[in-house]
């Protein structure tokens, strides 16, 4: 391996956005190398997550710390081991790890996930981050563990072109279920139907939303599993089925923006109809991880699902990456590229995936 430079690029958050998120919120700045100390490894940044959760950290504290203006903004990461403080893990071992925008960076080795120890294989390392990743993971646990689909149930997914929404589309049509989709304008809308196999898609954008919502949902929604929030959230709620249930992912519709909006038919739809909804991320389910990997991996394999990336270059595309995704224009899961895949070792997965 390469030896790290003596400076290390870090883009950090040079401001926290009041409204829209903006290019001029962060700046690429260099720093010293980071020097890993006890339980720690230092390693070098492959592919980074771009998720619309990154925009909801800049809004104060979730289900993490807040980010604050000065901090490098933190991501989900695919890396190389450059050098271990951890009786773990050795240099050259290939890990999925929480880092920051930056070309290396210091992690503590118990979070860490070496990648030669999970059950799925992968063709590239960027499948460790949407099939085999956050975005596989959550659809899977969102759709199955918490949604509880059945086969012939009607289920509805919202941002269905994006990281998480088109794999969960395509596991529902998997399982037996009808699927409809919703994202915003008509080339998203052909694309969720002729690439992704849904069986219907609808423009969340068009004056007739909900009405064609309901259209091409004729027996009603039996699992919506919501992405957006605010009024697409609001309009679901009205096709729902009685005891249908609703999985509650996120809503980048609420983001970016002013004020967080909507539904206003709640809880009283929720009381009428019986509807159970239930929202999760996806660590929850962390020691579940093999069975969602042996599950992708065979639909997979059976040509049932296919991988969707959307893949930047450079640490410098990761501000505009992110802005990008908040105003939907990505199809697939996103991510930055920081570096090539190393050539295959002992320490990379060898099983190919069918894509």
């Amino acid at each position: 391996m390469t030896q790290p430079p003596a400076q290390n690029r870090v883009i950090r958050v040079k401001s926290l956005p009041k409204a829209t998120l903006k290019p001029t919120d962060f700046e690429l700045t260099t720093a010293p190398m980071p020097t890993p100390q006890d339980d720690q490894l230092l390693v070098r940044v492959i592919l980074m997550s771009i998720d619309a959760a990154n925009r909801s950290w800049l809004q104060g504290a979730t289900y993490r710390a807040a980010v604050k203006a000065g901090d490098a903004m933190p991501t989900y990461a695919v890396a190389q081991v450059i050098e271990s403080r951890s009786d773990r893990f050795q240099p050259g071992d290939l890990v999925t790890t929480e880092a920051v925008w930056a070309d290396y960076a210091a992690v503590p080795a118990r979070g860490a996930v070496k990648l030669a120890q999970t059950g799925a294989g992968a063709a590239s390392l960027s499948h460790w981050l949407s099939v085999f990743g956050i975005a596989g993971k959550t659809a899977f646990h969102g759709l199955i563990d918490v949604g509880r689909a059945l086969a012939g149930e009607t289920v509805v997914v919202s941002a269905a072109a994006g990281s998480v929404g088109g794999y969960v589309g395509q596991i529902a049509k998997a399982i037996g279920c009808r699927v409809v989709g919703i994202a915003g304008g008509s080339d998203k809308c052909s694309w969720v139907q002729d690439t992704l196999g849904f069986d219907a898609c609808v423009d969340y954008r068009a004056p007739d939303f909900g009405k064609a919502l309901r259209a091409a949902c004729p027996a009603g929604i039996d699992v919506y599993f919501d992405n957006v929030g605010g009024a697409v959230l609001e309009s679901a709620l009205f096709s729902m089925n009685d005891r249908g249930r609703v999985v509650c992912c996120g809503a980048i519709s609420q983001y970016d923006g002013p004020a967080p909006s909507g539904p206003r038919n709640l809880p009283g739809m929720v009381v009428v109809k019986r509807l159970r909804m239930e929202g999760f991320i996806v660590t929850d389910f962390h020691r579940d991880a093999p069975r969602a990997e042996r599950a992708l991996a065979a639909w997979l394999h059976q040509g049932k699902i296919r991988i969707t990336e959307d893949i930047t270059q450079g640490l410098e595309s990761a501000p505009q990456a992110l802005i990008g995704l908040l105003a939907g224009d990505n199809k697939g899961k996103r991510m930055v590229r920081l570096s090539d895949d190393p050539a295959p070792t002992a320490n990379t997965p060898s099983e190919k995936a069918t894509t």
